[in-house]
């Protein structure tokens, strides 16, 4: 039974339409066929490297096609699916069969992982948490492959405990990507906040709403992830899991207001109580010695703060 949502603006929740990650494709064999090919090009390279640096180490591969939307769900979902044994074994099978009939089998000596659906995903507002039992047979697959780990997409937001269960149970290649510039952007927020209550209005860098501005006059990076009436869609502009105001954060404007956001806030210096207010992590790292009472170097502590939770997992 789906919960009636208390928020009267919010678009009820949608089952995404993708394929499960259990499902081969009607072609399947095009994409163990054109890492053939990349395979046979790299080893080219490498011969020629060695030629002139005997020392010169062989690339490794990871292969599979498990790979979500990027930047995470377009749609809430409801259900995930974890890869199951057998479709991994198919994986492993095909990947060795096609390469072997290409001319290149040897490159599966130096294939160290397999992309899976260990179960982990997110969308605007939703996160799935790993489950190491939900993943159990999966993990299991890798007894009998000693030479392999997992590789897991779309990991951001998991919990310290659930990145390093899935360490542990062998999905030992994580990818993140939009949990680090949320980071950035939830510090860069703080930060505007503090400058609002410090800096003359009249000098503000007014950094959320240049990049509201830029993203609703430049909305191709974001209109078709995110759904719902116009409250939501500001919602999500600005906090959503998938983070699509990544795709601004680079755009001259934007970076111009954050300069002057950083310089307002140097010639504006941010008392440590208020400091404590909007960024009490950062706080407590510069209560310790080891962090610059700098806007800049806070704002990137927003995304350090993400790295460190990979970082404690391996």
């Amino acid at each position: 039974m789906t919960k009636k949502s208390k928020n009267p603006h919010r678009v009820p929740p949608r089952i995404i339409k993708r394929p499960s990650p259990n499902a081969r494709p009607p072609d399947g064999e095009y994409v163990p066929v054109d890492t053939a090919k990349a395979v046979a090009f790299g080893m080219s390279i490498v011969q020629q490297m060695k030629a002139e640096k005997p020392e010169a180490i062989r690339p490794v591969f990871i292969v599979g096609s498990e790979v979500p939307i990027p930047g995470g769900a377009t749609e809430a979902e409801d259900t995930l699916a974890v890869t199951k044994p057998e479709a991994f074994l198919d994986t492993v099978n095909t990947y060795t069969r096609v390469w072997t009939e290409e001319g290149v089998g040897e490159g599966m000596k130096d294939v160290i992982a397999v992309v899976v659906q260990p179960g982990v995903e997110f969308g605007d507002e939703q996160v799935f948490d790993y489950n190491s039992e939900a993943a159990k047979e999966l993990c299991a697959m890798l007894k009998d492959y000693p030479d392999f780990c997992f590789e897991g997409h779309s990991t951001d937001y998991q919990t310290p405990k659930c990145l390093y269960d899935m360490v542990t149970d062998g999905i030992a290649i994580l990818k993140v990507g939009p949990a680090l510039t949320f980071g950035l952007r939830e510090a860069l927020f703080a930060l505007s906040k503090m400058e609002a209550e410090l800096v003359p209005a009249e000098e503000r860098a007014n950094f959320i709403d240049v990049l509201e501005e830029t993203m609703l006059a430049n909305p191709g990076n974001w209109a078709k992830h995110y759904h719902g009436d116009e409250r939501q869609l500001a919602l999500c502009r600005k906090y959503s899991y998938s983070d699509r105001a990544r795709y601004y954060i680079g755009q001259p404007i934007v970076v111009e207001a954050m300069n002057k956001l950083f310089e307002n806030l140097r010639s504006y210096p941010i008392p440590m109580n208020m400091l404590h207010q909007y960024m009490p992590l950062s706080y407590n790292k510069v209560r310790a010695g080891e962090l610059k009472l700098d806007p800049r170097e806070l704002a990137m502590d927003g995304v350090a703060q993400f790295m460190a939770d990979y970082e404690q997992a391996v």
